[in-house]
């Protein structure tokens, strides 16, 4: 169970509810429908917040039989649910706005108004950067979108401080409907993302920016021996990285050598993506059409004249295919 994570999510949901009675609070002050609009996308941290300690909680417990590959799929789905509400969220302050257009509501005590929403947003852009720096850390995607989330809330809610001061300033109180309608659409928009990211994750959809983090340390860290890589798989079952892959060692080489050149490879990944990596590797034995890309100095039984190495990249490893057959063009 990563503790660090859970503390983490506590901290996001206690500080959701403050901050949400703070401005529930300044809504009933001003009857502003703009913060209103902050109020509203509140809630839905409440409730994320809280959706998303449980989840963690469940994402932390060790696979069973039922879930072989554990239960850290939970996360993409409150991450989903959290996608949902603020994307219903943002459609429900348009409908306020425009109520607002065709019905004005009188505002009052701006001043004091605009002071507790800036207050609540300078606090959500802090807490909201914490939380991105420590979900991305302990690769929990809980974490990080719920720190986006309150990064987006802090934006939001400092504009929406901004557009008050405007209105307080000017007396043109229309241009308060005209501000929820313009961070709804920015909440809409946030929502879409988060959503979409959750149901990648739920599809097993790449990362294509993991991969390419994944082969480029294993390019980085390559040894003669391993003699090609292909068919690479990386899927983030929440906090654990599931990493398979074929490689292609000497066909002489015994068990024992073999395993050694195996373990070698785990320890070098985990050294860099942390102890929370699942390593499945399946070694191929070369192939006399593999010699002209194999660099090891010392091959006692070399059929062709070493070439060049195939540099790997992620347009190359993906396959389920050896490199160096013939028709393969270096």
């Amino acid at each position: 169970m990563n503790q660090a994570s859970i503390r983490i999510q506590k901290y996001i949901a206690f500080v959701a509810v403050v901050l949400f009675l703070f401005k529930l609070l300044a809504w009933y002050l001003t009857h502003s429908v703009a913060i209103l609009t902050d109020a509203l996308e509140s809630t839905v941290n409440v409730i994320a917040g809280f959706i998303g300690l449980y989840s963690i909680i469940l994402a932390s417990k060790p696979r069973d039989s039922n879930h072989p590959y554990g239960h850290g799929k939970a996360q993409f789905l409150s991450s989903a649910v959290e996608g949902a509400l603020i994307f219903i969220a943002g459609l429900f302050i348009i409908y306020e706005a425009i109520a607002q257009f065709v019905e004005a509501k009188q505002l009052h005590k701006l001043d004091t108004g605009i002071w507790l929403v800036l207050g609540t947003g300078i606090l959500n852009f802090i807490f909201g950067s914490y939380a991105v720096r420590n979900g991305k850390k302990n690769r929990s995607i809980i974490v990080e979108s719920a720190g986006k989330h309150l990064l987006s809330d802090g934006y939001s809610t400092i504009g929406i401080a901004i557009g008050l001061t405007v209105v307080f300033f000017t007396g043109i109180q229309w241009l308060d409907s005209v501000i929820a309608l313009i961070f709804a659409a920015i909440i809409i928009v946030t929502g879409y993302k988060v959503l979409r990211r959750s149901i990648a994750g739920i599809m097993d959809e790449a990362d294509e920016d993991l991969l390419k983090e994944v082969v480029a340390l294993l390019q980085q860290k390559r040894k003669p021996d391993w003699i090609d890589l292909h068919n690479l798989r990386v899927i983030q079952y929440g906090e654990v990285l599931h990493i398979d892959m074929h490689m292609t060692l000497p066909w002489y080489y015994r068990v024992v050598d073999a395993e050694k050149e195996i373990h070698g490879l785990e320890d070098m990944v985990r050294e860099h993506f942390g102890s929370k990596v699942e390593l499945f590797i399946h070694i191929d034995a070369c192939m006399p059409y593999s010699c002209k890309l194999c660099a090891k100095p010392d091959c006692p039984v070399r059929k062709e004249t070493y070439k060049q190495q195939v540099e790997w990249n992620l347009e190359n490893v993906w396959a389920d295919e050896k490199h160096g057959k013939p028709g393969f063009v270096l």
